[in-house]
Parts: structure tokens; sequence; C-alpha cells
């Protein structure tokens, strides 16, 4: 094998989805409705109002960008939209993880059960606006079609089901994902229960799985398990991530680079 091992398991949001826009207004929404009546700030009420653009170049969604990488799941859009709401700065993992833990396991918890709530909600009665937030980054897709057949594909992703299904089926991926190989937000919160689910369901060892995500925790955590582990650099990470990425030894790679990093290069097979 070429490239580093016969299984390839992707995160979905940063590796094959764009879909920073639709987390960040399902975020929003769910905010508004969770929000004490002061607790929510006009600033955010022009957001949900504002079209793709104005959000786009909003000062408030452009912070919310900057804490990306320190997020793992819909509890954390939580802590990033608090973090932002009281004008503090947080620098790393372990102060990002110590905000939120001032914020209470109760409140964490029904966010994240309402932010999916508000997702349904929102792809059910307009899927045509739904899907307009959440657009492929269309050079990996294509690569990915391109060679159907020379990885195992599978997902290892903390997005929903309904939502993974739906999308694949858009950017015209389903076929390439079998439905055992899709594991979702439901394996668990760290990505070794979503590995370690698609290993026994493969019947392979770690080291023939190469593993992509955008989150550079994510990478963190799954490496003593004996993955090969590559930053995507098209994703939600900054250079920040990607030099300690590198520092750590993972491969970071970016979309000119990701087949012949993933692959090998066409014809070697």
């Amino acid at each position: 094998m070429n490239g580093g091992g016969e299984v390839l398991a992707l995160d979905f949001d940063g590796v094959i989805s764009d879909s920073i826009l639709e987390t960040f207004v399902v975020a929003v929404r769910t905010h508004g409705k969770l929000a004490d009546p002061g607790g929510h700030s006009r600033a955010w009420d022009e957001i949900e109002k504002a079209d793709l653009e104005a959000i786009r170049t909003h000062p408030l969604y452009q912070k919310f960008l900057e804490l990306m990488p320190l997020g793992n799941r819909a509890e954390d859009f939580a802590v990033a939209l608090a973090v932002i709401e009281a004008g503090v700065s947080v620098e790393d993992q372990l102060g990002f993880d110590r905000f939120g833990e001032g914020l209470g396991a109760e409140f964490l918890a029904n966010f994240h059960a309402s932010f999916y709530r508000e997702r349904s909600a929102f792809r059910t009665a307009d899927p045509v606006a739904w899907l307009a937030l959440v657009a492929p980054f269309d050079e990996f897709v294509d690569l990915l079609r391109r060679r159907a057949g020379d990885r195992i594909f599978a997902l290892a992703t903390a997005k929903d089901r309904a939502s993974i299904d739906l999308l694949l089926d858009a950017y015209g991926l389903a076929d390439l994902f079998p439905d055992g190989l899709v594991v979702d937000k439901e394996a668990g919160r760290s990505k070794r229960a979503h590995l370690a689910l698609l290993r026994e369901r493969l019947d392979v060892a770690f080291e023939q799985i190469t593993f992509v995500d955008d989150k550079l925790n994510h990478l963190e955590d799954v490496a003593p398990l004996g993955v090969r582990c590559v930053l995507s650099g098209w994703g939600y990470n900054g250079q920040r991530e990607r030099q300690a990425a590198a520092e750590r030894g993972f491969l970071v790679v970016d979309l000119t680079g990701a087949e012949a990093a993933l692959f090998g290069n066409p014809g070697e097979y």
C-alpha cells in the first residue's frame, strides 16, 4: 500500500464539508432560545436576521472562527459564544475547557440537545436554505471520487447522522461510504471511540488506518492508538495548530498535496 494504510477514516466537518457557517447560525439561534431575557444581546439578533455575506464579514463570526480549533462538539459552540459575549481572551485548549466548565454541565448538556433540535427544525423547514450554508470542499470531494476504490473510506465524525446522510447525497458521495463505516456523534465524545469501532468492524490494525481531521486536539487524542494522523490544512485550524501538529510529528497537508499524501501518486496502485 502507498500513502499510509488501507483505511482512510475522515472527519466530516472541516475535511469534506465546509459547514462552519451553518454551525454558527444554528448555534446563535440555539443561544437565543436558551439565554435569559437580558443575556441575548442585540448583536446576536442582528446575526439571525443577516444575509450570508453579512454574516461572513461580521466580527462575531470572525471571533467564532478563531475559537473553532478549540471546540469539539455542539456544547463547545455554546462555550465559544459565551467567551465572545464575555469579551475574554482564551488562548489555548486548557483555557477554553476551563471556561466551559464554569458554564455548568447541565447548561452544556441542554445546549447540546437544543442545538440538534434547532438544526433538525431548520433542515426540515427550509432544506434549500440549510444546504446553502453547508458547501462541500469541492476539490477534496473530487479527489475522493477520483480515487474511489484505492482505499476503504470511512467517516469518524461528531456530526448527527441525519445531516451526514443528506450531505453525502448532496455532494454525490453517498455510494463511497458504506452504512457500517459511517460512525457519527453517537459513538462518543472522543474520536478514539470512533476509530476503535471502525477497527473492530473492519478487522484491521490501527496502523492500517489513516485518520484525517482538522482538529489538532482530535489527532493528539487518537495518536496513541497507532493510527496515522493527518491534519487537513483546509479545515478549521490556523497557523498555530498547523505548526504544533508538525512539531508533534503529524502530517499537515493542504488540498494541493492531499492526493499524494493520502493515496500516493496516480498510477502507483
